[in-house]
């Protein structure tokens, strides 16, 4: 019984560090057009730079975060990483009283440094804790928690921070009627909204990280608890995992993908004429899209279906929806977008534990590596930018078509790889 109430406490206190993933991850689908306007951004590239700084930090600070890890622990390696993401959120007081764009950038690296820690932390908990064939009915639990702060936190950042004399200033400045020193100075003003709720941010993440670490949750050794599958315990290295550095990829192009669908529909919804407080609440449309999908999940993995067959699916529905988005009229394209949603929401949940299984002495390093893969948020979200740049917010979509034909071959073929000599 002890152990049961523990568990179910453990799984609890990871479940809010995914609601605090959410709640900071996904208030960037707000952020790209807010900068747009109040740093006074010129191109694609420069917009989508938001989301390249928050998530380019995972390439960058996850095997670095993996050492850490190793030295500190789980536990404390989660409350280190706690505090990290309060100092990045404070960052965000500078950066608006100055409105330099690059400090704001430099601070959402900083966030995006402690989530590629605590990322690395609850992922391997939420796979290992459990039967390893019910890890993505874990994971989809998780994604709850996690989407749940997704669809609140654009919704409650316009809220706070969009005054309407904010979106006044918005319209003004986008059709030319405010210029000069009276636009840097309204700007000045606008931006400065960001920092209340901010500062409150920065103090719940502080208090946060000592409650975690007070509370009763068990560390773990993943290199320990992930058993090595019959007959792999001897490779010399992560990279003899195919299936692994597959999986990787496939993560990749899955999140790289989901951000695509959820950080430009704003601007997809402005291209029709939609005012920003009309078309804010998109995202989370898209988002309670993905809510769906993990409940469906939750009650469907593994008892109806294994976790590998519903990656299958949900891939094939993401590719069609993904050749809808580009055929179908603007106004009914933009639904695809948000049904998009749907499948997204399982496909992390399919990859992960498939990618992870079995790995032994090589778990903690081969979890950095798929946490890795977060960086696909910043490269593709920045190769869109790129290209509307030179094509239409529609067009530049098909992006997502190489994406989903991958992580097909990924959901039939690349999980069953043990050996690189298969691929021969």
């Amino acid at each position: 019984m002890e152990n049961k109430r523990q568990y179910y406490m453990s799984l609890a206190m990871v479940g809010c560090l995914f609601f605090v993933f959410g709640l900071v991850s996904w208030v960037n689908s707000i952020l790209v057009p807010y900068f747009k306007v109040a740093c006074d951004l010129q191109s694609g590239v420069q917009t989508y730079l938001v989301t390249f700084a928050f998530y380019i930090a995972y390439l960058v600070m996850t095997v670095p975060a993996s050492f850490l890890l190793k030295k500190v622990g789980y536990k404390k390696g989660a409350m280190i990483g706690l505090f990290i993401m309060a100092t990045g959120t404070l960052l965000f007081w500078p950066a608006a009283l100055t409105r330099t764009y690059a400090m704001f950038l430099a601070a959402l690296f900083v966030i995006g440094t402690s989530l590629a820690i605590l990322q690395s932390v609850a992922n391997p908990f939420v796979t290992i804790i459990g039967p390893h064939e019910s890890a993505a009915k874990r994971i989809s639990v998780m994604g709850i928690c996690n989407k749940f702060a997704g669809i609140i936190a654009p919704l409650l950042f316009a809220a706070v921070v969009i005054r309407p004399e904010d979106t006044d200033i918005m319209a003004a400045v986008e059709s030319g009627l405010l210029a000069g020193p009276a636009k840097e100075a309204a700007l000045d003003e606008m931006i400065k909204g960001v920092i209340p709720p901010y500062l409150v941010l920065t103090v719940f993440l502080a208090v946060f990280a000592v409650i975690f670490f007070k509370s009763p949750i068990r560390d773990i050794n993943p290199d320990k608890d992930n058993k090595s599958v019959e007959g792999t315990q001897d490779r010399s290295s992560v990279w003899a995992y195919p299936y692994l550095v597959l999986g990787v990829i496939a993560l990749f192009c899955h999140l790289g993908s989901q951000q695509i669908s959820i950080a430009t529909i704003i601007e997809y919804a402005q291209s029709m004429g939609l005012s920003l407080d009309a078309a804010k609440v998109f995202p989370s449309y898209t988002l309670a899209c993905i809510l769906c999908g993990y409940l469906i999940g939750v009650v469907t993995i593994p008892k109806y279906i294994s976790q590998q067959k519903a990656l299958v699916v949900c891939t094939v529905t993401g590719l069609i929806l993904s050749v809808l988005v580009l055929a179908l009229p603007l106004k009914a394209s933009i639904w695809c977008v948000v049904l998009l949603g749907i499948p997204n929401s399982l496909i992390y949940a399919g990859i992960w534990p498939l990618a992870i299984r079995g790995l032994g002495k090589w778990t903690t390093l081969g979890s950095s590596l798929l946490v890795m893969a977060l960086c696909g948020n910043a490269i593709l979200s920045l190769l869109y930018g790129l290209m509307t740049d030179y094509m239409s917010l529609q067009t530049s979509y098909w992006l997502l078509l190489p994406c989903f034909i991958y992580m097909i071959f990924y959901a039939v073929w690349g999980y069953k790889i043990e050996n690189w000599c298969k691929l021969n």
